[in-house]
């Protein structure tokens, strides 16, 4: 008996394990009739945007696109706040869903599911501190990720997020928000300098470097001076054993960057000053107390500074469309005059009228008329084609990422929703491959927004990698062995072939070809053309852009 008991027990661990964390998305529930409650005030944020872009196309005497179908909306919804298509379990859910606002609720379901809160958090994280190791002994990338993953979860406002992180002290393990100042230790050295270039471009979309060296050559406001006091905004901060801390302004700065000798003796290595704090506009923004990282923090964080909110709506729209509004993401021009605001102004306006809610920024942008057009136009004119794409009028087509087309491919593997972050078979597939397929792949790092071309070696390398063939085998739990055996017929098969891979029904000839490949297939071989299925799809363009 004991000698039957124990292969039981452990094929009921390995089913156990198989279904660990994969459940509805948290805030979706079951059915049509737990589906979370729209936003009432999202209405005039989505009005002011729309009412912007209506204009511009005027404007510009072009005529937007159709409305895409909900299904593709869903699609891109999922790839931007999760980085993957919808699972099999969504989409029947939302074919199921016929209340009003489908879309609206659905983007609110998807924000308070955990998978946003991690993917989003990465995508962040990537411009706060990079996506290199850095000094293990001093800076915990993991920690700061999932820091910033519990603050998207627990919704809390922007800019205190962002204060936290300028103005943190602490241990590095018990303080996570204070890795973002740990990033830039080299050496054993933290570089003010980079901590400098780092906060402009990611609380301000505004690219120094250059200023540290010379004045700005294409802004005549910033000056070599404006980043020499930039850096010394982090002048006073002292990483020691018992973490980040900051002296007072009454004594010398603490952290003073040392030049190394001359020679090889042994002499004392001379301090090199570090720059007084010093801000480049809006001097009346910083308070009159507090450290000199609060005060900084307080002025990045300031409701005049255009400049904060600017950026963030920037970033957060290139991910929605995985091209931001003006490119690059970090380089922005000067804001526009206060009386003639673009859209980032009226972005950003609501942004700060709704008290920095990150999830609110997303849903203004998600529901409106820009993100939910379609990726065809029945212009054939070159120049109306690229005043179409310059105005926001199409939506635009992109490549996916390595890690949407990762994600997309794990997720493809299952029927249920899967938790790619807390799924013990997931987690151990994405260790054990991702990292290659990214390095192969192409991962551009803390610049993923730029434009990118497709290459062969990323083609070859969806259609031969390890990655590719694990997601397609048919095993037990497989998708595709459950969908060969679960559908009623061959159609319901393509049919749900499709919609895992690519979020929409096949054409009628794709159907037609496919029909007649299982139609020769005997009951066991089925699974087999499944796979074939699959391995097309995973090979379309389809499945690596984002309409």
């Amino acid at each position: 008996m004991k000698r039957v008991l124990a292969p039981l027990l452990v094929v009921l661990g390995v089913f156990a394990l198989c279904f660990a964390a994969v459940r509805p998305p948290q805030g979706l529930g079951t059915g049509p009739a737990e589906l979370v409650v729209a936003d009432g005030e999202l209405s005039g944020s989505v009005s002011a945007v729309d009412a912007f872009l209506e204009a511009q196309w005027r404007d510009a005497g072009v005529t937007s696109a159709g409305q895409a179908d909900e299904l593709l909306v869903l699609r891109r919804l999922a790839l931007s706040l999760m980085g993957t298509v919808p699972s099999l379990e969504e989409v029947r859910q939302f074919e199921a869903d016929e209340a009003p606002d489908r879309l609206a609720r659905w983007t609110i379901g998807y924000l308070q599911d955990d998978r946003f809160a991690d993917y989003f958090a990465e995508r962040l994280a990537r411009s706060y501190v990079g996506v290199g190791g850095g000094q293990f002994i001093v800076f915990r990338r993991d920690r700061f990720v999932s820091w910033l993953s519990d603050q998207l979860k627990q919704n809390t406002p922007y800019d205190q997020i962002v204060r936290e992180m300028v103005a943190s002290e602490g241990l590095w393990t018990g303080a996570p928000a204070s890795n973002f100042i740990t990033s830039a230790v080299a050496n054993g050295n933290l570089d003010h300098n980079r901590l400098a270039a780092r906060s402009a471009r990611a609380f301000l979309g505004q690219s120094v470097d250059c200023a540290q060296c010379h004045d700005h050559p294409f802004n005549a406001n910033l000056k070599q001076a404006d980043f020499a006091g930039l850096a010394g905004q982090f002048g006073r901060v002292e990483v020691a054993a018992l973490g980040v801390h900051e002296m007072s302004m009454s004594g010398p700065p603490m952290n003073e960057q040392k030049k190394k000798p001359d020679n090889d003796s042994e002499s004392e290595e001379a301090a090199e000053p570090v720059p007084d704090p010093v801000v480049p506009y809006g001097k009346d923004w910083l308070p009159g107390d507090g450290s000199i990282r609060e005060q900084f923090a307080a002025w990045l964080t300031h409701p005049d500074n255009r400049r904060f909110e600017r950026a963030i709506t920037n970033r957060v729209w290139g991910l929605m469309f995985s091209r931001p509004y003006i490119s690059p993401v970090d380089d922005l021009p000067d804001p526009p005059p206060a009386d003639q605001p673009d859209l980032l102004d009226i972005l950003g306006d609501d942004f700060r009228a709704h008290g920095y809610d990150l999830r609110h920024l997303i849903q203004t942008i998600a529901a409106s008329k820009a993100f939910q057009l379609d990726s065809t136009h029945l212009s054939e004119d070159a120049d109306e084609l690229t005043a179409l794409e310059e105005t926001w009028a199409v939506f635009p087509l992109t490549r996916l990422r390595p890690e949407q087309v990762i994600g997309s491919m794990i997720q493809a593997t299952w029927v249920q929703t899967v938790d790619q972050n807390s799924h013990l078979i997931v987690r151990f597939m994405r260790f054990t491959r991702e990292n290659g397929f990214l390095n192969e792949y192409g991962d551009l790092g803390d610049q993923e927004l730029i434009e990118q071309t497709g290459t062969i070696p990323q083609a070859l390398l969806r259609m031969n990698s390890d990655m590719t063939r694990d997601s397609i085998k048919s095993d037990m739990m497989a998708a595709t062995n459950r969908i060969a055996g679960m559908c009623r017929d061959d159609q319901s098969i393509v049919d749900t072939a499709y919609l895992v891979c690519v979020c929409r029904k096949p054409t009628p000839p794709e159907r037609e070809h496919f029909l007649a490949q299982l139609a020769s297939a005997s009951k066991n071989e089925k699974a087999r053309v499944v796979e074939d299925i699959f391995w097309a799809l995973f090979n379309s363009p389809e499945f690596s852009w984002n309409h």
